[in-house]
């Protein structure tokens, strides 16, 4: 015995959810994309540089800006910073021995040596990171020998 629908089929409405949600996700993802992006350290004003450095992996950033220190987003104080580097050279002594500094320019220079000592006190390894030099700015040549 076949069996056949009395009701009449109204599709309508229902098949047209699923497209919504798509759209719905996509707009949440372009929307939202940008957020989820590993930002690291804050926004400081560097000073330019005419050295372009390597990119390292699994590298520290430690931000100095004026009268502020961070690691990564995390704010702190010099013993704070101190004692997380202690954390991070226990679990990953090889991997992330290069610490980025990202300097203020009107950070003291006497603050950016002490950090600077400090850091390299725990066994890390240093590498600044200056802002490019535009392309109308003439870098100092330096003479030759």
């Amino acid at each position: 015995m076949k069996l056949e629908m009395t009701l009449p089929e109204r599709p309508g409405f229902l098949h047209a959810v699923p497209v919504l949600n798509l759209f719905a996700l996509l707009l949440l993802f372009l929307l939202l994309g940008p957020s989820f992006v590993m930002h690291s350290g804050i926004s400081v004003e560097m000073p330019p540089s005419r050295f372009q450095m390597e990119r390292f992996r699994d590298s520290l950033v430690v931000t100095l800006g004026p009268g502020r220190l961070h690691l990564g987003r995390d704010s702190m104080t010099l013993p704070e910073l101190l004692e997380r580097l202690d954390e991070i050279h226990g679990q990953d002594g090889i991997a992330k021995t290069i610490v980025l500094m990202q300097t203020d320019a009107g950070t003291p220079v006497g603050v950016e040596r002490e950090v600077t000592e400090a850091i390299l006190a725990k066994g890390f390894r240093i590498a600044y990171v200056g802002q490019a030099i535009p392309s109308a700015v003439q870098p100092i040549d330096t003479p030759a020998e």
